[in-house]
């Protein structure tokens, strides 16, 4: 009676066999669906860092449930690098360019254009 309630006639050693590889299965695929979680919340959190937004709580779960420490994959990795270096250039161009724009010499750029409106002037007759 028992052994007609096993599918495919397998014996109950087979059938506990294959039981404990679906659960050690299961158990691998939500491992790794954690740790994507994880990451894309890593993701998130260091985003809403960087543009000075809201933390979420549930990011924080997240990370935790995962175990803590979240390593991203190279690619995300690379990522979030290249937007810390861009964002490094971006404020090092600025500086340079405010420091450029000490060296310019104020009156002589205003004389400068007021000589090219004058030219202007000449030129058109509506103005």
């Amino acid at each position: 009676d028992k052994a007609a309630a096993l599918p495919n006639g397998m014996a109950r050693e087979e059938f506990e066999e294959y039981q404990r590889q679906l659960l050690e299965e299961k158990i691998e695929r939500d491992k790794a669906f954690t740790q994507k979680k994880a990451e894309r919340a890593t993701v998130r959190m260091h985003l809403r860092d960087k543009y000075h937004l809201a933390q979420d709580e549930r990011d924080d779960a997240q990370v935790h449930v995962a175990g803590g420490a979240v390593e991203l994959p190279q690619d995300l990795a690379a990522m979030v690098r290249a937007e810390e270096e861009e964002e490094e250039d971006g404020s090092a161009g600025a500086l340079a360019f405010l420091t450029k724009l000490r060296e310019v010499e104020l009156p002589a750029l205003r004389d400068r254009a007021l000589d090219g409106v004058d030219q202007v002037k000449e030129k058109c007759s509506l103005m």
